[in-house]
């Protein structure tokens, strides 16, 4: 076959071919999840034997030039070694995480509104009714907080401990919350409506008493930091909870095998990625919430910026591979 003829029959497919060869150097993520990754194997072996041809043809340089690069640029795609296990994990805590808990916006949001109404509530409530603390908690509970809060502490929100012993009790005791709220939704998304809810009691009526009988500024300077990682992975949690048990009720079109089978594979990414944000909320809670002598300042300063590291971070987090998908 003459030069002219065989590059004709084939200049279309090389162009398309080099075209996301490229995008794959440009943009790795977003040009693997292309469909075409998957038959890339086969495209390359047939761009191999063009070369031979051309070689074994006499043609021109350009020509095996041209494909000697492709070659090469393939070869280095297709026997690139995986990315290492925490890279994989660190890009799934910064991109995919986020991604996933916002395509679940609407079990996050309900999640959100069973915990945080009923923490409110109460919050505002004992303002007014500061008896309704006994109906909530008993007196000796009421009392250990009363202590742990006391202003003339040294060390706030604890009344024994070190910090790194602090951080193990942090860790164990949010993590279980997360695991039973998560796991509760399966049944039938009621446990976990019972967690989520009970726990905003909880937070709301410790957070309303102290408040009333003036322990608030301990309190607040105490929770303003490590919340905003605690109390969004419990939502998170709640979340994925509720996931598991809407599916459970409502498997739509599937058959409920294969539902709750990717609804449990979703719930277990979220639940991973909150514990992971759980971890992080113990640590400044050891560290740093329970050091009485940093100014106000410092304290609620850096609690908006954390508020608005984690909000932000599940706003836009992996948002940029969305809008590349969608290009």
């Amino acid at each position: 076959m003459k030069q002219e003829r065989f590059v004709a029959l084939h200049r279309e497919a090389w162009s398309e071919l080099q075209h996301w060869l490229d995008l794959v150097d440009s943009k790795p993520r977003q040009a693997l999840r292309d469909a075409r990754a998957s038959g890339f194997p086969v495209e390359y072996r047939r761009l191999c034997h063009h070369l031979a041809l051309a070689r074994a043809r006499g043609y021109s340089g350009e020509v095996t030039d041209r494909l000697q690069r492709m070659v090469q640029q393939g070869h280095r795609l297709l026997y690139r070694p995986p990315a290492p296990r925490w890279h994989r994990a660190l890009s799934f805590l910064v991109a995919g995480f986020p991604r996933l808990v916002r395509s679940e916006w609407r079990c996050m949001a309900a999640a959100a509104v069973l915990f945080f109404a009923p923490a409110l509530f109460c919050l505002v409530a004992l303002q007014f009714h500061p008896q309704w603390a006994h109906s909530i908690f008993g007196s000796a509970q009421l009392a250990e907080f009363e202590k742990m809060y006391d202003p003339a502490n040294h060390r706030i929100g604890r009344s024994s401990g070190t910090d790194l012993a602090m951080f193990g009790h942090y860790v164990m005791n949010n993590v279980s919350i997360a695991f039973r709220t998560f796991a509760s939704g399966l049944a039938l998304g009621v446990g976990a409506v019972y967690v989520l809810a009970a726990n905003g009691v909880i937070i709301g009526g410790v957070a309303g008493h102290l408040t009333q009988m003036g322990y608030g500024g301990p309190f607040w300077r105490f929770v303003a930091a490590h919340a905003a990682f605690e109390l969004t992975a419990l939502v998170i949690a709640g979340g994925a909870g509720l996931k598991l048990g809407l599916t459970l009720l409502a498997p739509g079109r599937q058959r409920r095998g294969p539902a709750m089978v990717a609804a449990g594979w979703i719930g277990a990414q979220l639940a991973l990625g909150a514990f992971a944000m759980l971890l992080i909320a113990a640590a400044i809670e050891a560290f740093w919430s329970s050091v009485a002598w940093f100014p106000d300042l410092l304290k609620f300063g850096s609690a908006a910026l954390l508020w608005l590291l984690v909000l932000g971070w599940l706003w836009r987090g992996g948002a940029q591979a969305e809008g590349g998908d969608g290009a």
